[in-house]
């Protein structure tokens, strides 16, 4: 196995590169879900509108409306 070296300035960019993920939500996405509001409901949600600054009102088919926490929704 060789040895791969990096010049010095493509290091300094990986280190002070920082491995934060940002999104943004916008209202008529559709997200996936991680924990379901009711056993007959639907694994997809529409975001409707901002419930809070770590939740959002959803609607989700065969159940409707509900509030979900960010943590329990992807893209």
């Amino acid at each position: 196995m060789a040895l791969q070296l990096k010049p010095q300035a493509e290091l300094a960019t990986a280190l002070a590169w920082h491995s934060v993920c940002a999104l943004t939500y916008t209202r008529d996405t559709w997200v996936k879900l991680t924990t379901l509001p009711s056993p007959y409901a639907a694994a997809e949600a529409k975001l409707l509108c901002p419930a809070s600054s770590d939740s959002w009102v959803v609607w989700v088919p065969d159940h409707g409306e509900a509030v979900v926490n960010k943590r329990d929704f992807y893209l």
